[in-house]
């Protein structure tokens, strides 16, 4: 399936448009990793901790939106949008949403 944040996928026009697909997903911080994560910033480093989990949530959702979107019969999904919110503390929403279409084969 062909994912995508512009309009269109060049050389293959949109024959249908189907609706919305959607990923949500809800990550919680580890109280420790927290700790560590905190310190590490006080110092200048990186928190590989904080992205492996980012990444983990973004690769979810993904895959929530994707599936939705081959449910609804589409082979693609245009016009994708990402989104992180902190929900309360400790707590991160990563939402994707596109629009789910059916494009002739490249």
């Amino acid at each position: 399936m062909i994912i995508t944040t512009t309009a269109i996928v060049e050389g293959s026009p949109v024959r249908q448009y189907i609706g919305v697909a959607t990923g949500e997903v809800i990550i919680a911080a580890n109280v420790g990793r927290d700790f560590l994560a905190s310190f590490r910033d006080l110092v200048g480093g990186r928190s590989r901790t904080y992205e492996n989990k980012l990444k983990e949530a973004r690769d979810a959702a993904f895959e929530e939106m994707t599936q939705q979107a081959s449910q609804m019969g589409a082979n693609a999904v245009i016009g994708v949008n990402l989104n992180y919110e902190v929900v309360r503390q400790g707590m991160l929403m990563v939402a994707v949403s596109g629009t789910a279409v059916i494009i002739n084969s490249l």
